[in-house]
């Protein structure tokens, strides 16, 4: 972070064409568009019916201040249908106040999340004045009837299904009153909603439950033993336990107000492991050494331990002063409640990200774990999607050239099933869909489908199924 000598002077611009999350496959996409017919080179399997939905840091107008991605950006939700062998896109920004009210002048008025200027009365009124900037941009969850996009911990915004028009802010019949982090976690075996989110005064963490029709049944609940505030971005689910780790990037309001980073990797401070019983019990604490993690893949219970599969970075690159590159890797990790105990098998050293499973196996047992990565490890964007077979110890890469894969995600099928991504071609700026089929990777897409325009890199998205 770059220090400032007054951090409550109202912030510059961002220097856009210099800012590597603000240009290239990054660059914003202002253009909001409704498109059927989409071009396909292949041919979309007729068994697969529904449509995927990915949000995204997506700036309305250029950043002032600073612009910390993936914390940054206001999000905009792009939506692939696919029905009968057809392809439809659709993309629409996430209009909170804040994007209504700086729609309404032609720029932007609120800086990143790291600022601490906020703007006055007479600038956006009173109802807004002293506010930060609303970030529903990292995910989309529908559950219980309601559409959301989540934001990293604040409640969410409900969009309307049919045209993902912003409805206002949810909180879920009170479950999310004091916010959600952006991957709350779904059983499929009881139609829960698990969630937890960060504060940055005491109680620090909390927990809650919504059911199945959408009903809170857990309120937000106190995490017994916290005792200071730290960032923590996602959590995994098993039968019996909400799993959090608690790693040391510990935010600090009085470094951020003297002109320094508001967030701060202590690696002294270690990582804590909570297991916190499903059913109400006290929270099972477990102390380890200091690592970092931005994404679970998933985790099951398995003869008395707790078996937890996510990728470990060394520290939080961006958010730590080291001098050696950090070091990543997949990760199982078993847990044992009763010797409060961890054993760590790395499946995998490669720099990669976004896990993610079959979703109708959370929290049971899953072979096949898929990831973005790269073709040559280094510095760049993510050329390759990388899966892992758990169980033969096998990895298979899929890459093309000139190609920036994001997030992938599983597609099941009537009869067969299928990953899916979105794709950026640096050759000529094209987005495309690639649908590829779940037994044979190797074989390569049996379908691609070109957007009508740019779609930025992202973050997180959803399957929904007919």
């Amino acid at each position: 972070m770059v220090a400032t000598t007054d951090p409550f002077a109202r912030p510059a611009p961002v220097d856009i064409a210099h800012h590597a999350h603000l240009t290239g496959v990054f660059a914003p996409q202002r253009e909001e568009i409704d498109v059927d017919g989409l071009e396909i080179r292949g041919k979309i399997p007729s068994d697969l019916n529904g449509a995927y939905l990915r949000n995204g840091p997506n700036p309305r107008f250029d950043p002032i201040g600073h612009y910390v991605y993936p914390l940054d950006g206001d999000g905009m939700v792009h939506r692939l249908t696919l029905r009968d062998g057809r392809a439809a896109y659709l993309n629409r920004y996430v209009r909170t106040p804040m994007v209504v009210e700086e729609e309404r002048v032609g720029h932007a008025i609120w800086p990143g999340v790291t600022d601490l200027w906020t703007p006055e009365a007479d600038e956006v009124g009173t109802a807004l004045a002293g506010t930060t900037r609303d970030l529903p941009d990292i995910n989309i969850v529908r559950h219980g009837g309601r559409l959301l996009a989540m934001a990293e911990a604040a409640p969410p915004y409900r969009l309307a299904p049919r045209d993902l028009a912003t409805l206002g802010r949810e909180t879920c019949d009170g479950a999310m009153a004091v916010g959600s982090t952006a991957h709350p976690k779904l059983d499929p075996e009881t139609g829960e909603l698990v969630l937890f989110n960060y504060l940055l005064e005491a109680p620090y963490l909390t927990w809650s439950v919504i059911g199945p029709d959408g009903r809170c049944t857990r309120p937000p609940t106190v995490v017994e033993g916290v005792a200071r505030s730290v960032m923590i971005h996602d959590m995994a689910l098993t039968s019996k336990y909400v799993v959090i780790f608690l790693c040391p990037l510990r935010f600090d309001i009085a470094a951020a107000m003297a002109g320094g980073s508001v967030l701060d990797w202590r690696p002294d401070d270690g990582t804590r492991i909570a297991l916190i019983p499903r059913d109400g019990s006290p929270v099972i604490w477990i102390d380890t050494e200091p690592f970092w993690v931005w994404h679970f893949a998933n985790a099951y219970d398995s003869a008395g331990s707790v078996v937890v599969d996510y990728v470990q970075w060394s520290y939080p690159a961006g958010f730590a002063k080291e001098s050696a590159p950090p070091a990543c890797g997949l990760v199982r990790a078993t847990i044992d409640p009763a010797t409060r105990t961890v054993t760590r098998d790395t499946r995998s050293t490669h720099s990669i990200e976004f896990p993610r499973i079959d979703d109708r196996l959370s929290t049971k047992r899953h072979r096949w774990v898929s990831t973005v990565g790269k073709v040559v490890e280094g510095p760049g964007p993510t050329t390759a999607l990388r899966f892992f077979d758990l169980e033969a110890g096998a990895e298979h890469k899929v890459s093309a050239e000139g190609m920036i894969y994001g997030e992938p995600i599983y597609l099941p099928g009537a009869q067969d099933d299928y990953w899916g991504a979105f794709t950026t071609d640096l050759r000529d700026d094209s987005s495309w869909f690639v649908i590829l089929p779940a037994d044979d990777l190797d074989a390569g897409p049996v379908a691609e489908i070109k957007m009508p325009h740019r779609v930025p890199a992202g973050l997180h998205g959803a399957w929904l199924a007919e």
